[in-house]
């Protein structure tokens, strides 16, 4: 009875130690983000410990490690470094079911505490592209979906075409069976045209788990369309006696194979000079009888196009002839502006003719009434003497 009651005083006397020498102490931890299947790192630091004992529990309130002993069975969990100031442990292939808090416990008295939350983040799936059936018809509408699941927290996905992003977009998100875990998905409307045939559709999965290179999934359209024609001569001045080459451009899918030409509306009139290669008309020798109109027509399993061509032979010597100078047209311009000089010469010549006589001076004013000249004179002020010393003459 006496060891006892000695027992118990000498355990209060070492608690009453510890709670001395545990003054300031108090365990320090951090949150950890870790991607799903990746390594958790727990670290529990105390600046000053007189020599406690640290403990990590999960969230489950069971014990990991004590000190350097390991308590739970688990081979994903490992001791890093035990010492006074640090217990640090790793948990390798975390799963979703480890999220939660970790608790971290310095065995002081009382005994005190730090929490440390794991966040496990799920690892969005590869996404798939449905929705397209080939081939498409131009001006159809196609709509095309993008899926992922187990994402956690949800991902976001956005659609390119040829690099260029496309906003308009429909986005759905799901919660998983596990309640842990989303699936999202995506749809894209639009109304084909020729110039989407080959254009790569991406869908791009974006999430915090993938470390900054986001997920893809890729589909190449292929639309079909009727062709479109165009005739390319191999000379814009075609002239007699030289050849020339009628090209049929024809783009179309599938690609039309082969082309048909005609001339106004019927066969080709000369085949011996006129000869089909492929998409080529060669007319090896031409004269003034090959004019007219030329036609070319292009037809694949979607539909029929075609083009026409009016054919003008020209003789080269006119043509020769129109690249010098055109002296009928300089002699003309020369006698036009001599015709309007004389006219001019003339018309001076006139009125200067009309205008000759003689008109008051200062002196006659008044006399506006007088037929002439020479009346006014007269008929002003003063004798008839002074008269002639009034008169002005101008020519």
């Amino acid at each position: 009875m006496i060891w006892k009651r000695s027992a118990v005083l000498r355990f209060y006397s070492v608690c009453g130690l510890l709670l001395q020498g545990s003054q300031g102490q108090f365990p320090l931890t951090q949150n950890v983000t870790v991607v799903e299947g990746g390594t958790a790192n727990l670290t529990c630091r105390v600046d000053q410990n007189d020599n406690t004992s640290l403990q990590w529990s999960n969230p489950a309130q069971q014990t990991l490690y004590f000190d350097d002993k390991k308590a739970l069975r688990d081979n994903r969990i490992e001791l890093v470094r035990a010492s006074w100031h640090e217990l640090s442990i790793s948990v390798s292939d975390v799963s979703l079911s480890d999220e939660g808090q970790y608790t971290c416990s310095l065995f002081t008295m009382p005994v005190k505490t730090s929490k440390a939350f794991l966040t496990v983040l799920g690892v969005p799936e590869k996404p798939q592209i449905s929705g397209f059936s080939s081939p498409v018809m131009e001006g159809d509408l196609m709509q095309l979906t993008c899926k992922t699941s187990g994402s956690k927290p949800a991902a976001d996905i956005r659609w390119f075409k040829n690099d260029k992003e496309i906003k308009d977009v429909k986005y759905l998100k799901e919660e998983d069976a596990n309640r842990k875990t989303f699936t999202v998905s995506s749809t894209l409307d639009f109304r084909v045209d020729r110039n989407d045939d080959g254009v790569k559709v991406i869908c791009r999965v974006d999430h915090e788990s993938l470390n900054s290179t986001p997920q893809v999934a890729m589909q190449v359209l292929e639309i079909h369309y009727t062709p479109s024609v165009k005739i390319i001569p191999s000379t814009p001045f075609p002239q007699e006696g030289q050849p020339l080459v009628l090209t049929c451009e024809s783009k179309g899918k599938p690609l039309p194979e082969p082309v048909l030409w005609t001339k106004d509306g019927g066969e080709l009139p000369d085949p011996d000079r006129m000869v089909v290669s492929g998409r080529e008309l060669n007319i090896i020798f031409l004269n003034k009888t090959d004019n007219g109109t030329y036609r070319c027509e292009a037809t694949n399993t979607i539909g029929q196009s075609s083009a026409e061509y009016v054919l003008i032979v020209h003789d080269p010597n006119a043509l020769a002839g129109q690249t010098g100078p055109d002296h009928a047209l300089i002699g003309g311009i020369v006698a036009v502006v001599v015709f309007v000089t004389l006219c001019s010469i003339f018309l001076l010549g006139r009125y200067l003719a009309r205008h000759k006589g003689t008109y008051l001076t200062n002196e006659a004013k008044g006399a506006e009434d007088a037929p002439d000249a020479d009346t006014a004179i007269i008929n002003a002020e003063g004798s008839q003497v002074n008269a002639e010393e009034k008169k002005e003459y101008f020519i």
